[in-house]
Formats: C-alpha cells, sequence, structure tokens
C-alpha cells in the first residue's frame, strides 16, 4: 500500500492557510473545525461543470511527466463515476494554454469552455522514489481556491493520489463519501490453471482483489483450488470466502493485513459451511451450513465462537446478508418450492417472504442511506439484477436481457451496485452501474470473473 502524508488547505486566491492536518492514505479524514469551503455552482442540487488538465510537472524528468497525466485521467475518472459533477471531456482542453504555476491558471480561457470548477495541481519529485502532489479546486468564476491539498509520498502508485484526492473533492464539494479508495473482491479463473489433485480439467478458481476501477489486480490466494464468494469484513482489512482447500468447502478467512488464515468455523466432510457473509457491526459471520443434516443459515462470532442455528426448515437456505443495524439477516430459500428472497430477526424471530417471482438469489443488503435489497432474478434464460425497496416494497430493475446478470454487491456508499454479467462475449465479467440504472462500467476482461464483493 502506498502511504502518503497530506497536508489540507482551505484557501483564499492569495494562498492564506485556514486549517492543515496530516494523515496517511486510505485513513479516516480529519479536519479542524474552523474548516470553511467555497462550494462551486449556482444552486444547491445544480451540477456543476468541472474541468481536469494534465497536473504541471514541476521537474522535467520522464517518471514526473508521465506521473502528471496519469494522476488527472485518473481524477477525471473518479470525479465522474459519481455523476456529482459534468466533467468537460478531456480531448477539448488542446486550445488552452497550460498553467503557469498551481495559482497561475487561464480563468478566462476555462470559463469560455463552460467550466464553473477547474482542478489544477503540480507534481514534482523530491527525492529518491519520492514525490510531491500539489492540488487546488478553484473556481472559475470568483479565482477563489475551494480545495487544497499537497501529498508526499512514493511514485509507486500513482493512482492513489488522484483516488484519494477525488474522494476529498466529494467530501468538500457534496457531503458526499466517495468510493475511488475502495476495493472489489471477486472470482476469477484468469491465470488458466487447473485443481490440483482432481483427475478431470477442473479450472481453478482465486480470490483477487482491484481497485474500484479495475486496476492494480492482486491475488488474494494461490492455492490451486477452488475458492468462491468472497466478503469483505467490516473494517476492510479481512476478506471471507469459500474454500475447498480441505477437499470439502469450508469458511476461510484471510486477514489481508496480517498475512494469516483462520478457519474458525472447523468444517469438515459431514459439516460443510458456505456462503459467510459479516454483520456490519464487525462482531458475526453469518454463513449456510450442512451441518444438522440440512442446509441452514447459521451465525457465530467472527472467532467461531458462539454458534447458532439461525433457520431450521428443510429447504435449502443460503445466501445470508446482513441488515446494516445487524438485526436482520435476508436469505434465499426454496421452501416454497422455488427460490426466493425472506428476511429474518437474528434472534430467529419476524420470518417473512420478500419475493414472489419465478426465481430470486443471492441478495445483498445496501447499506444506509438506502433501505434496499438488490438481488439476481430469473427473466427468461437469464437472470437480472432487481432493486425491492423495503419501504414501499417497490421493485425496480438494473438491467434488461443481456446476457445473464447475478450476484451485486453495493458501494459503501449505497450509490452503485457491482455485479457479474455474460453480455457482450459470453464470458463471465464485473460490471458497475448506478442505483438509478445508468453509468454503466466494466471493470474486468480477463478470463472469467464473477461473485464480487465491494470493501467498505
Amino acid at each position: 500500500m502506498t502511504k502518503i502524508s497530506r497536508r489540507v488547505f482551505v484557501t483564499a486566491f492569495t494562498g492564506v492557510v485556514v486549517a492543515a492536518v496530516v494523515m496517511t492514505a486510505f485513513g479516516s479524514v480529519s479536519l479542524q473545525q474552523d474548516e470553511v469551503s467555497l462550494i462551486i455552482g449556482d444552486s444547491i442540487g445544480a451540477q456543476p461543470s468541472f474541468a481536469v488538465p494534465d497536473c504541471l510537472a514541476l521537474t522535467r524528468d520522464t517518471a514526473t511527466t508521465d506521473a502528471a497525466t496519469v494522476i488527472a485521467e485518473v481524477l477525471w475518472n473518479d470525479l465522474d463515476f459519481e455523476g456529482e459533477f459534468r466533467l468537460i471531456p478531456r480531448d477539448v482542453y488542446g486550445t488552452i494554454p497550460s498553467a503557469r504555476s498551481i495559482i497561475d491558471l487561464p480563468f478566462d480561457r476555462w470559463q469560455e469552455l463552460g467550466a464553473d470548477g477547474v482542478v489544477s495541481c503540480t507534481v514534482a519529485a523530491v527525492g529518491d522514489g519520492q514525490i510531491e502532489v500539489s492540488a487546488r479546486l478553484f473556481s472559475v468564476r470568483s479565482l477563489e481556491s475551494a480545495f487544497g491539498v499537497v501529498y508526499t509520498g512514493s511514485n509507486r502508485n500513482l493512482r492513489a493520489y488522484a483516488h484519494q484526492l477525488a474522494d476529498e473533492i466529494h467530501r468538500t464539494q457534496r457531503g458526499l463519501q466517495g468510493v475511488a479508495r475502495t476495493r472489489l473482491a471477486f472470482v476469477s479463473d484468469r491465470d488458466s490453471q487447473t485443481v490440483l489433485g482432481l483427475v478431470e480439467n477442473r479450472p481453478v478458481k482465486e480470490i483477487y482483489l482491484a481497485d474500484y476501477d479495475g486496476a492494480n489486480v492482486g491475488r488474494v490466494t494461490a492455492n490451486r483450488g477452488l475458492n468462491t464468494n468472497p466478503a469483505w469484513s467490516s473494517d476492510g482489512r479481512s476478506i471471507a470466502y469459500t474454500s475447498w482447500l480441505s477437499g470439502f468447502p469450508d469458511v476461510s478467512i484471510s486477514h489481508i493485513f496480517e498475512g494469516r488464515l483462520s478457519n474458525p468455523m472447523s468444517g469438515n466432510s459431514r459439516e460443510q459451511n458456505f456462503l459467510p457473509a459479516f454483520s456490519p457491526d464487525g462482531r458475526m459471520i453469518a454463513f449456510n451450513s450442512s451441518r444438522d443434516a440440512n442446509n441452514d443459515i447459521y451465525v457465530a462470532n467472527v472467532d467461531g465462537s458462539g454458534l447458532r442455528r439461525l433457520t431450521n426448515n428443510p429447504a435449502i437456505d443460503t445466501s445470508p446478508t446482513w441488515s446494516p443495524n445487524s438485526q436482520q439477516i435476508a436469505f434465499t430459500s426454496d421452501r416454497t418450492g422455488t427460490p426466493q428472497i425472506y428476511v429474518i430477526g437474528v434472534d430467529g424471530t419476524g420470518l417473512r417472504r420478500l419475493t414472489y417471482e419465478t426465481y430470486c438469489d443471492r441478495p445483498t443488503w445496501s447499506p444506509p442511506p438506502f433501505n434496499e435489497i438488490a438481488y439476481s432474478s430469473r427473466t427468461g434464460p437469464g437472470h437480472d439484477i432487481k432493486v425491492l425497496d423495503l419501504a414501499t416494497n417497490e421493485i425496480r430493475q438494473l438491467t434488461f436481457g443481456l446476457g445473464t446478470n447475478e450476484s451485486p454487491a453495493y458501494s459503501p456508499n449505497g450509490r452503485h451496485v457491482a455485479f457479474m454479467s455474460t453480455r457482450g462475449s459470453g464470458l463471465k465479467q464485473i460490471y458497475t452501474i448506478r442505483r438509478d440504472g445508468n453509468g454503466l462500467r466494466r471493470i474486468t476482461s480477463s478470463g472469467n470473473n464473477e461473485m464480487p464483493s465491494w470493501s467498505r
């Protein structure tokens, strides 16, 4: 992980410092209470136009020049992802003169292009493998700086600077928790290996990680086995998943920051465990288990203690997902003949059916402020992603018959859904879409990729 020291400035055009803090990348943001921020735009709810030109390279080596372009390109995409600003396309910037310094911009030319705000940034090499990135968000009309930061750190992951800057702009301009620094876990066969010890040519499925936009892909597992259904812990430091490492399915947890693996549910060939889900409060795991000679939902503390059976039905109960307050669990059950979505209290009371369709599976509960469940619904030969509003019982559909679409997973701010789709080539790929059905983006492209989980 790239460590970034950060200094924040909320300044007037003269550069007077009003607030300053220091932090590391991917940590929580804590500003002094005397912070004053200029909100760019004509009125509340309006969508201002932002421009993000290349950063100004203060040192003329190739690495710094390339970094100036990469950071700006990634920042443009990060800001565009949330849809809060109208991003002026970068291919029309060619007629605008470059900034001569971080504050010396051709504001009149940016105004002619229709920009309400422009991000000005500089990049400089400051040591062996170290860079300093300075950025200001200016109002084109008032020529005031609405926000500013200085980052220093390694040059190994340039995208991290853009991601952090995008999240801070969303926070200060829109009061929005951005997702640029979040990550997706997913299952992939991209390395084209086969499972060890099996006679048949069965492809390996490993757990991978990537930035929210698909960049910086890395492996979590490398056991040449079957590993499926990853689920992030609430603190973003661990991933639980179903693994066949012992020859039978069991719940494994990779503590990715500690470099260790645990198997808290202690399964065996008769008591097999699947589909783990961490509770939002971080205290428990829900999972499906075949113990007690049936497939039901169980809950336990994250260390495996306090095991308790939640459902008890001859049918198959599976795919648990927690409510934001950790007091309810939605799950899939075929107890009425076909798989449908149900919800039950963590104390075992209040069971009720939520869906009445042909075939529904893989529910995922949204984080606040929304109160809804996304799920996969059979709509023909394949499935589509639908969303159930729990307050109104209204259902809206996000995908419409292109391939099959399954395994929805919400972003931590609830504004986006990641899912698997076979649209296009027929291979399984991860896509994201806004909760209103707009902004479809493809995240993966190599091999088959499925079962996404979005970090908090």
